[in-house]
């Protein structure tokens, strides 16, 4: 798989993982407790992918890396919410934990990407 297929097949699950927060937030009921973590969750979790696909399109290198941060960022914010939301809604711990794990892993590419960039960096000092 080329580089810009892995793109593409990373922003989609990216997409994928957007979309299934939003339906999974539809299907639930809000709450006094749950309605600010939902808006915060979809937020950040939506973010994710809007940056990585700014990303895609940076104008320098050094937006590219700015916009990887972001994402990185965002999903890590994302895990906070939803762990929050399975304090929150005990009966859907099993969906979180899911969207948590796919998060989790999205972070730790984030992370590779960074790190790889870094590395890349170093060598070219």
């Amino acid at each position: 798989m080329s580089d810009s297929n892995k793109s593409l097949a990373f922003e989609e699950r990216l997409i994928k993982f957007s979309e299934n927060v939003i339906l999974f937030i539809r299907k639930n009921k809000e709450s006094n407790i749950t309605k600010p973590i939902f808006s915060q969750l979809i937020r950040s979790a939506t973010s994710i992918g809007a940056n990585y696909c700014e990303a895609n399109n940076a104008s320098s290198k050094k937006d590219f890396k700015n916009k990887i941060y972001i994402c990185k960022k965002e999903s890590q914010e994302t895990k906070y919410w939803l762990r929050l939301l399975a304090t929150s809604l005990p009966n859907q711990k099993v969906s979180l934990r899911n969207f948590y794990q796919e998060c989790h892993e999205v972070t730790l590419i984030f992370q590779k990407i960074i790190s790889t960039m870094n590395k890349t960096d170093k060598i070219k000092k």
